[in-house]
C-alpha cells in the first residue's frame, strides 16, 4: 500500500515532468483524472484525520446491565478519538432515566423500554430522544454452587421465593422435598431495569396483590450480587446473563421452565432464539436528540451502532438480528424520535423486538 507521503511525492513529480511523459504516450486527460482521484483520496484522508481530532465529552448513565457494552464501546472509541472522553455511570435504568429526562446526560443505558412516566417527563422537559436496541440479554436466576437440590424453577416457584405474600422463609417452604435451609435473596436495586423486568413483567404482574419481599439484599452493582450469592449456600439472586457467564465458576444458573413446559438454561443460543422464556429481553440506549448536534456524540453513536454486534459479543451478550441493527441505524440516520414500546394511549406493548421495533409502532415524542 502506498503511503500518504509517497502519494505527495508522486503529485509533486507530476508537476515537474510526469505529465510531459504521459503527453508523449497519449492523451493527458487520463493522467489528469488519475491525479484528481489521488487528490480526492488525500482530501478524504485529511478529512478523516481532522475528524479524529474532535474534542468533548459524552455522558452516559443508567443500567448496570448495559454498562459493560457501553464501556467497551467507550474504550474502543477513545482509541481512535483520543480527545473525546466517554463517561459511563451505573445508577440503574430508572436512575439513569431520572437524569436523562432532565437533559443531564447524552445517553441513557436501559435494560427495559422507557416507561410512560419517563416518556411524559421527556416530553414535558423538551428532551426528544432516539431509541436504539443494541443487544439481547437473558435475565439469569442463580444459586450458590454448593446448592445440590435445585436444578430448575417454575415462575410459580419464583413467586413463592421472591414475593412478600408467599412468605417462604426456607427452601422447604417452596418444595417439601428441599432442605429446611434459610433463603437469602440478592437482587438489583429498585431503580434497576432488571428489577422492574423481573417483578413487573414476570413474577409480580398483579401490582395490587403481589409485592417484592422487603428483606432482600439489594444493590445496583451486579458484582456485589454475585459475591453475595457465591458466599451463602442458601442464597439465590438474579441479574443479566453476562454477569453469570463471567462468573460461571462462582455461581450456578437455574433452568427456568418456559411457557412450553421445557426447562431451559440461559445460553447465548437459547437467549437469541427466545427459548429461554420469559427471561430473554432486549437492551437499549436512548440518545438525546440535541446531543447529536455535537460531533463527539454523533461520532460515538455511529461507532456504537456500527460495532454493536461485536461489542455485545465481546462482553458476553447476544447480538441482535442484522435486520434490527439495520433498522436502528436507519432510525438514527433519519433522527426518528420516540418509542416503539408504548401505544399512543401510553399503554405498554407486548411482543418480541422484531414485532415491536417497527416504524409503524413508533410514537413520536415531538
Amino acid at each position: 500500500m502506498i503511503s500518504r507521503q509517497m502519494w505527495r511525492l508522486l503529485l509533486q513529480a507530476s508537476g515537474c515532468g510526469l505529465l510531459l511523459v504521459t503527453v508523449g504516450c497519449g492523451p493527458a486527460t487520463n493522467s489528469t483524472q488519475e491525479i484528481t482521484d489521488i487528490e480526492d483520496v488525500l482530501a478524504e484522508e485529511d478529512g478523516g484525520s481532522e475528524l479524529t481530532q474532535i474534542e468533548g465529552q459524552v455522558v452516559i448513565d443508567g443500567s448496570s446491565t448495559v454498562a459493560p457494552i457501553s464501556e467497551a464501546a467507550a474504550e474502543e472509541f477513545e482509541k481512535e478519538f483520543t480527545k473525546v472522553r466517554v463517561t459511563v455511570a451505573t445508577s440503574g435504568t430508572g436512575g439513569g432515566f431520572k437524569r436523562f429526562t432532565k437533559g443531564e446526560t447524552d445517553i441513557s443505558d436501559a435494560s427495559r423500554p422507557i416507561k410512560d412516566s419517563e416518556f411524559a417527563a421527556c416530553k414535558s422537559n423538551g428532551v426528544p430522544f432516539v431509541e436504539l436496541p443494541i443487544a439481547y440479554d437473558g435475565l439469569s436466576i442463580v444459586v450458590n454452587r454448593e446448592n445440590d437440590f435445585i436444578e430448575q424453577l417454575t415462575v410459580e416457584e419464583l413467586k413463592k421465593i421472591f414475593l412478600r405474600e408467599a412468605g417462604a422463609k426456607t427452601w422447604k417452604d417452596v418444595n417439601p422435598e428441599w432442605p429446611d435451609l434459610a433463603i437469602k435473596i440478592y437482587a438489583p436495586g429498585t431503580d434497576s431495569g432488571t428489577f422492574d423486568y423481573f417483578f413487573g413483567d414476570v413474577v409480580a404482574k398483579d401490582e395490587e396483590n403481589e409485592h417484592p419481599r422487603d428483606d432482600m439484599s439489594v444493590s445496583e452493582d451486579d458484582n456485589v450480587l454475585v459475591t453475595g450469592v457465591a458466599g451463602e449456600k442458601g442464597a439465590i439472586g438474579f441479574f443479566g446473563a453476562s454477569y453469570y457467564f463471567a462468573n460461571i465458576d462462582k455461581i450456578k444458573a437455574v433452568k427456568i421452565v418456559n411457557p412450553d413446559g421445557k426447562a431451559v438454561a440461559p445460553t447465548r443460543e437459547t437467549i437469541a432464539s427466545g427459548e429461554y422464556a420469559p427471561f430473554s429481553r432486549p437492551l437499549f440506549i436512548y440518545v438525546k436528540l440535541d446531543s447529536l448536534k455535537r460531533p463527539e456524540v454523533k461520532q460515538f453513536i455511529e461507532f456504537y451502532l456500527k460495532n454493536a454486534a461485536s461489542l455485545a459479543t465481546k462482553v458476553d451478550y447476544v447480538p441482535l438480528p442484522d435486520e434490527i441493527y439495520e433498522l436502528a441505524r436507519n432510525h438514527y440516520q433519519d433522527r426518528l424520535t420516540g418509542t416503539h414500546f408504548l401505544t399512543r394511549e401510553m399503554e405498554k406493548r407486548s411482543g418480541t423486538i422484531a414485532e415491536l421495533y417497527t416504524s409503524e409502532n413508533l410514537v413520536d415524542i415531538q
